[in-house]
Formats: C-alpha cells, structure tokens, sequence
C-alpha cells in the first residue's frame, strides 16, 4: 500500500489586522492577513488594494509617525517581524520612476533616501534637534541647567522647540505630551513608569534640549549612554506634536539588551523598572568621568551636621548628574549595638522612599449568635480578635460577649446563600480566611451533643408563568441548629416539637396572643390548634397520604424535587408550615409526616458528631402575621456592624501617608538575616535600627509597600491610603535643623496597580503643570480625569515635586491634617490606624542598588 499523506488544517480564529496608510495620496485601509503570511503576501495584497505592481512598492514597519523598518524579505513571516495586531504600515508607491517625498521621520536616524532627518519633527527649520540633543546651535546643559531651572517648563521648552502644533492662524494647537504608549504585550507596567518620569518637570526639560554633552559613554557603570539616548528619544516622541499612541519597541529594545530581566513580554513591577531606569540614567549622564577613591571616617562624636556635609560631599564626589540634582536625597542612619551600646551613625543617600503599609494587630469581627433550644432570638456580637489569629481565639471573644455557661459551646459555621458553607471545628483553623464579606453564625449547645438537627428555611416564591402563576421554592434566612436523640431524629412529632422550640423566639407578639386564646378556648383541643398555628401537620393516616400523593403528583410533574422546582398554585390547598427531608445543599426530598416513624437520616460524621438536615416551609401568611422574619434573614457581614456604610469601598482599610512614614521612621531592631558586625564588640549583632530624614530631594519619589512575602504566601495589601495632593508637609519629619525652614511639596505623578498579586494592570496619572490639568494614562488611551479620582487604593508609586512658594505647615498644623485626614476617613465610613505593625524594616534604596520584587503581575 501506498503512504498516506496527511493534510494539517489550522484556524486563525483572530486574524492580524494592519492599518495601510498609502504614500503619496495618504489614504488610509485596513488589511487582515494571517501572522503565518510573509512578507511576500503581503506585498501582493497591498499591491492589489492600492493597484500598483510589486515592484513599485515599499512596505514599511510604521507607528508613532515614524518609519522603523523596512520589510525587505520576501521569505520571513509577519509574526517574524514583529507586526502586531491594529498596528500601522506605510507603503510607499514609486512615481514616474522616483519615489515620494520623505517627509517622515525614520527611526534610524535617516530617511529612505539616505537624508539626515530631526528625530522629532520641528515646526520652523531653524529649530531641529540633534542625535542627543536640542536646538542645533544650543549650548550644552552641562553647568547652567540649575540656572535654566525655574525658568522654563517642558511646555514652554516644548513650544519654542516647535513641539506644538499650529492652527491655520498661527496660534497653539493645545498642550503637549498628552501621548500614549502602545502596549507591546504586558507592557503596561512599563508604559506606567515611563509616563510619571517623563512628566517629571525636570527630567522633560534637561531632555527637550541638548543633552549630548551629558552622556557619559566610558563609565564602567553605565550602559555606554544608549540608555539615556534611548530615553530621550522617546520622550521627545510623547512631547511631540499629534497625539498618536508611540510604540516604546525601541526603548524596550535596547532596555532588555542591559537589564535581560525585562526581555520578553512576561510581566514585571513598576516600581522596579523605575529603580533600574533612574540607577541606569544617573549612571549614563554622570558628569564625574573618574571616580575618586574616598575613605569614609567614623563620626567620632562630630555633630551630625559636619559628618552629613561631609558624607554628602564625598558623594557628590563621585555621583554628579541630572537624577542627583533632582531625585536624591539623604537619611540618617542610627545603629545601636544592644550589647555595649556602640553607635554607629551613617547618612546615606536614597533615591526614593518605600514606605510600609502598617496593620492593625486586632481586627473587629461581626458574629450572629443563635440559640440552640429557642431561649432567646438570633443576636449580633461585635468582638476584636488577633487580626492572624486563630479560631479558639474568635470562640473565647464570642463566649465572653455571650455569657457562654459551662456546659455550653459554640459551633461557629459559615454561612453562604443561606446554607452553612463550612464548619469551623478545627480550634487552630486561621481567621486570615475570613473575609469581610462572609457571614458567620455561632449556636450555642450543649458541650457534647452527638447529634443535630440543621433546619433550613424554604419559601414559595411566586412568578408569572404565561397566564398562570407558579411557584419557586427558594432557601432563605440562616438555618438553625439544635441537639436531638436518633429517637428524635425518626419521629415526625418530636422533630415538630424541636423546631416549635426553635421558632418561639421569633413570633411576634399579636401571633402569641392569639395563640394563648386559642389555646384556652372552651373546645377541648387548644393544644392541637396552637400546634397548628405554629406548625401545620396533618395526623391521620387518610390526610396524610392524600398530601403525600399530592406532592408526589406534583414532583413528577417535573422529574425534579430540587428546591427551585416551580408547581402551580392550588387555591385553598396552600399549607401554612411543613417539613421536609433535605441534604446539606438543601435539596427537598420528601414531606415529613408528622406521625410517620422514618429512618433516620444523618450526613456523614464530623467529629463524632452526626448532622440531620431538614428544610421548613413558610407560607407567606406566616412570614407576614406570625414572625419576626427579620431576625432570620438579616445576618450581617464580619466587618464592623457601626461602620454606617456596607460597600466596600467603605470597608476597606484607610490610613495617612503620615502614618506610613512614621512606620519607616520608627527605632525597631534588624532581622536575624542582617545582623550588624559591631566594631567594639568584634561580632555580629541584632543591633537597633533608627531612620531620619535629612537632605530632602527636589522630586520625591514614595513607594507604597503593597506586596508582602512570607514563605508560604504572597499578598497584595489593598489598603486605602489618604495621600496628599497639595500640601505634604514633612518639615516636622526632617532632622536636620540647617537648610530650608520648611519643607512642602505637592503631587504630579501617581503610578497604579489594579488587580491582585497573580493579574493586574498597571495605569498612570500625571498632572500638565502649565495647564493644572490632571490625565489618565492607560496605555495607548489618554483621558481627562478630575483632582478627586487620583485617590484610589490602587495607587502603587507616588511622585511629589518641592513646592517653591506657599508656607509650610508647623507640627500643629500636621497634626491638624492628620486629623483631617481621619475625618475623611470617617466619611467613607472608615477608621484610621493609630498602631503601626512591626512589618518591614523600612531600609531606603541607596544609588546603584536593586530593588528586588518577585511577582507576577499581567495585563
């Protein structure tokens, strides 16, 4: 026999779309090939979308109104070369023998036809930039950019540069770097810190002019200044004129090529590519070529102000750039040996301050307490327990609220669409599992039962059914549970009598008045008509089975006894209360006859206790006349039962950038793994650590510690924290008693991060200072947002520039604010943190070290 041959057959179900924007006439085409066509393909299809020859066409890699790369192979795919979907393409049409005239700008520096071309587009030929730099002609920024500083703004550089567009009369066409970033594939977290840094007031500006003198291409430390041009180049992109999204594969590029961490399109953390792009710029553009050799003294009881001049000046020494004008600051850093009490006392530069999130060490959990024998209705209790603590330990709090007696015990369960989702016998179980949005019961019973009862509720739910009615039955309010004998649990009337127990607490008191006359009647058989009020139950074997048949009628209507089983309405023939056999899911298996003997049926054991499950039926007449429904079916959530709001947002935790810092600053000892070698006691000590602030940066950059660690487990903290936008005052924060009297600095910049610690995404706020406007960047999609939606439990990475004028708030006055800032907690329906937690040491980042974060983060 022959060889078969076998044919593979793939779909493309999303094919790559391209944006065709043909040269010289500019009109505009969407084509959809697939990404296994090559470039060959691809040529013939634009060839025959804008009737030309093959021949007569270039194809160009395009976006951000630049040409990259020509597509030049015939034989490579589009997936090789790194066409995505919804990405523009150029193609250029020869004319007469010539082709059209290059007015875009090419990546390389270059046009197609070999001219040098301005690497941003300028409105006047008179102004054009260099490889590196600004207006041709300009001087470098070397020695007078402190004295530019002030003077200018990246928009009013960017103007004069003929960065902004010209309406037809000659006036601006609005403010620039309003542009957004492709997202290349999980680049968003990227996207988010290029766009807080390059809305750095300081940074644009140094950039938008002629900063070619500033590269740094010998330093053993630095990237041979690739970064930095890199870096400049694409922020003219952003700041240049039209608002079309710039695609940063470029910058990427040659940022994977010295930071192989960042290569491919996995996901990374904001806050570490900005750690890495301001160590790798400062190192690119230090203006010390060689490097001093300096000994660092020992303070020896000098005072603090000389050994800080002179640390800072050794540092200067030999870290002299841009990032250091403006990002750096200076801590204090006070080591005490706990053995002979050495000081040792250092001040250390920092590049941006990670700041911990601290926790309260309790936490008020909200538990409804039901009884187990129908002495008192379902009551709330509100107690505080180890916010890490254990289930004992919410037990112990609960029974002391409750009067717990000595023969009694709580069975703490959850509860979760009105079913008992877990129980939680297991004293050592963790309460971190407990969210604020579950429910939990406690019942009080005896201390050792063997047996109970689980009596879940049912209600007949009425819906429009065509031009009849039917009925649903529907599981609401929390069950209830209750010892019994396996005698008791095979009895009709004896599980009637435990649930009429059960149910006492919530009649109402009319229903119990008439209950007491029925009952006193001259009769004979009040006692049977109190039953029937409370629990209706037929007693003769002829009724009984007429019931029984009925039921059975109506079930296999429907092939399904499941409590959302719908059966049409019987007028008259509605009973008031009845009993059913059920499951743990709470599905209706037969009546109960009340005075039937049955087999007992319990569910598996569970700590030798032995669960039997039962669901009562309410008419609405009972729910309306009879009982307090509301105590059954308004079990409140674990979060604090005062909070006056139940959103979550209002849940959420809240605390001040204040506290924050305050919780950096505090003395706490070091962990085991960074013991102090102590110099007078010639060994490794578990020394006191104690942080000031004492040189304050004119850009402060504040990290948010929201990502914690531990062995077992890697967590997002979602903590709301109330930062401010004006006015952060941290003169009463900074030890230093030379220098500005005041020390007040307001927000431009917010890096976010949405989602958990597995997925996310990443956006950015930035604030046009020329315009006192505030806009969301979302990747490639640019937005207005107003003042009060910069503050979100979102916020990641904060960015503050030095305020130049305004008065600078007295310690009263911070603390006024801080009060202020509690306040506005309250309004949200929150409460602040007095008690910072023990978390973190709160070590500052210092110049040329990695800041080393291990998640996983996607777009």
């Amino acid at each position: 026999m022959g060889s078969q041959q076998h044919t593979e057959l793939n779909i493309e179900v999303y094919p790559l779309r391209l944006h065709l924007i043909s040269m010289p006439e500019g009109k505009q085409r969407t084509l959809e090939v697939s990404k296994k066509d090559t470039v060959g393909v691809l040529y013939s299809k634009v060839s025959e979308v804008i009737g030309s020859t093959i021949d007569q066409v270039k194809v160009w890699n395009y976006s951000g109104q630049k040409k990259h790369k020509l597509l030049s192979d015939p034989e490579e795919t589009l997936e090789d070369a790194a066409l995505l979907m919804d990405q523009e393409i150029l193609s250029e049409v020869q004319v007469n023998g010539t082709w059209p005239e290059d007015s875009m700008p090419y990546e390389n520096g270059c046009s197609s036809s070999g001219r040098e071309l301005a690497l941003v587009p300028a409105a006047n030929s008179d102004s054009f930039f260099s490889i590196a730099g600004g207006p041709s002609g300009s001087t470098s920024a070397t020695g007078n950019f402190n004295d530019m500083r002030g003077s200018y703004s990246p928009l009013s550089l960017a103007k004069d540069h003929g960065l902004f567009g010209s309406t037809s009369n000659g006036t601006s066409a609005g403010p620039k770097g309003l542009t957004g970033l492709q997202n290349l594939g999980n680049t968003c977290f990227m996207n988010s810190a290029l766009q807080c840094l390059v809305h750095t007031p300081q940074l644009a500006e140094f950039f938008l002019q002629d900063y070619n003198k500033e590269i740094n291409r010998d330093n053993p430390l630095g990237m041979e200044g690739e970064l930095a041009i890199a870096f400049g180049e694409l922020l003219r992109k952003l700041w240049a004129p039209g608002r079309t999204p710039v695609a940063p594969r470029a910058f990427k590029t040659k940022l994977a090529r010295f930071a192989p961490q960042f290569s491919g399109y996995n996901q990374h953390d904001s806050q570490e590519l900005l750690a890495f792009l301001l160590d790798g710029l400062h190192e690119d553009l230090n203006r010390v070529k060689t490097k001093p050799y300096i000994e660092v003294k020992d303070a020896d009881g000098r005072p603090d102000e000389e050994v800080a001049d002179e640390y800072w000046a050794n540092h200067r020494a030999r870290n002299d750039s841009i990032i250091v004008d403006v990002y750096q600051g200076q801590y204090k850093s006070t080591l005490v040996c706990p053995e002979c009490n050495k000081v040792s006392v250092t001040f250390d530069p920092f590049m941006y301050l990670s700041l911990p999130l601290p926790a309260k060490t309790t936490r008020a959990m909200t538990v409804t307490v039901f009884s187990g024998d129908g002495s008192f209705p379902p009551t709330a209790y509100t107690v505080t327990v180890p916010r890490h603590g254990r289930i004992k330990d919410l037990v112990q709090a609960l029974s002391n609220s409750c009067r717990l007696e000595n023969d009694e015990r709580l069975l703490i369960v959850e509860l979760y669409n009105n079913r008992i989702f877990r129980v939680m016998d297991d004293p050592n179980g963790g309460l971190s599992g407990i969210q604020d949005e579950d429910k939990l019961a406690a019942y009080r019973l005896p201390r050792a039962p063997d047996h109970l009862l689980v009596v879940m509720h049912v209600r007949l739910q009425e819906v429009p059914y065509g031009l009849d009615h039917t009925l649903h039955r529907t599981l609401f309010g929390a069950p209830f549970i209750a010892c019994l004998s396996e005698e008791t649990a095979s009895n009709g009337l004896e599980l009637q009598t435990v649930v009429k127990k059960l149910l006492k607490p919530l009649i109402l008191e009319q229903a119990d008045a008439c209950e007491v006359q029925a009952q006193s009647s001259d009769n004979g058989d009040g006692e049977q008509r109190g039953d029937v009020e409370m629990l209706e139950g037929e007693t003769s074997t002829t009724n009984s089975r007429m019931i029984s048949d009925k039921c059975e009628k109506v079930a296999n209507n429907g092939n399904d006894r499941d409590v959302g089983y719908p059966y049409k309405i019987i007028p008259g023939q509605n009973p008031s209360l009845r009993l059913w056999n059920t499951d743990e899911k709470g599905t209706l298996k037969d009546l109960i006859v009340l005075d039937n003997q049955m087999p007992s049926v319990f569910s598996p054991t569970r700590n030798n206790v032995k669960f039997r499950y039962v669901a009562l039926e309410w008419s609405e007449g009972a729910m309306e006349q009879q009982y307090d429904m509301h105590a059954l079916d308004s079990v409140p959530e674990v979060c604090e039962a005062d909070l006056p709001l139940t959103s979550k947002k209002a849940r959420q935790e809240i605390i001040s950038l204040y506290t924050c810092l305050e919780a950096f600053l505090k003395e706490e000892p070091l962990g085991p793994e960074d013991m102090w070698y102590c110099p007078r006691c010639k060994e490794h000590r578990q020394a006191s650590k104690k942080l000031d602030l004492w040189r304050l940066p004119e850009i402060l950059v504040v990290h948010l510690k929201r990502f914690s660690y531990s062995r077992f487990a890697k967590n997002k903290l979602q903590t709301f924290v109330n930062f401010p936008i004006h006015d952060l005052d941290l003169t009463k924060y900074v030890a230093r008693t030379t220098g500005p009297e005041f020390h007040l600095y307001e927000l431009y910049a917010v890096s976010n991060h949405y989602g958990s610690m597995g997925g996310g995404h990443y956006t950015a706020y930035a604030k046009l200072l020329d315009d006192n406007k505030w806009y969301r960047f979302d990747d490639s999609n640019v937005s207005g947002v107003s003042e009060e939606e910069i503050k979100t439990t979102a916020a990641y990475v904060l960015f503050y520039r030095r305020k130049k004028e305004g008065y600078g708030a007295n310690n009263a006055e911070i603390e006024h604010s801080l009060e202020e800032d509690s306040s506005v907690g309250a309004e949200l329906g929150h409460r602040f943190l007095s008690t910072p937690s023990d978390s973190g040491s709160g070590d500052a980042t210092p110049l040329s070290s990695t800041f080393a974060v291990s998640g996983m983060f996607l777009d």
